[in-house]
């Protein structure tokens, strides 16, 4: 029983060769350095943001803090490191510090979901 005419498989039909199908995704044809900063269409980019910006901001709200809220803490925030004088480093190392626990893995979760994501 065996079989003097075995060889390797077929190759499949070179279908990726015809010209008339795109060799790039058609995605990443129109990708200009605007589309790729704003990671869209700035349409596209712009309906999102106003809807991300909807929820946050009822949420802002559902919490009772208004924007005039933010930019004074921000104002005092600032007032507080310029009287601080030379211990201001030291403050600002603890913001930055305690803001890194939550950016980094946050941006890092997000990478790894874009790398597997372009597989």
């Amino acid at each position: 029983m065996s079989d003097d005419r075995r060889s390797a498989p077929e190759a499949p039909p070179r279908w990726t060769e015809n010209p008339s199908y795109p060799q790039e995704p058609h995605w990443r044809r129109s990708e200009t350095p605007l589309t790729r900063f704003l990671g869209g269409s700035p349409g596209s980019v712009f309906l999102r943001l106003l809807f991300v910006s909807l929820i946050v901001g009822a949420f802002l709200m559902w919490l009772d803090i208004r924007p005039s809220d933010i930019f004074r803490g921000l104002f005092q925030f600032i007032n507080r490191i310029w009287s601080l004088g030379f211990d201001a480093i030291r403050e600002v190392l603890d913001y930055v510090l305690v803001g890194a626990v939550i950016v980094v893995p946050v941006w890092l979760a997000l990478r790894l979901l874009n790398m597997r994501n372009d597989r």
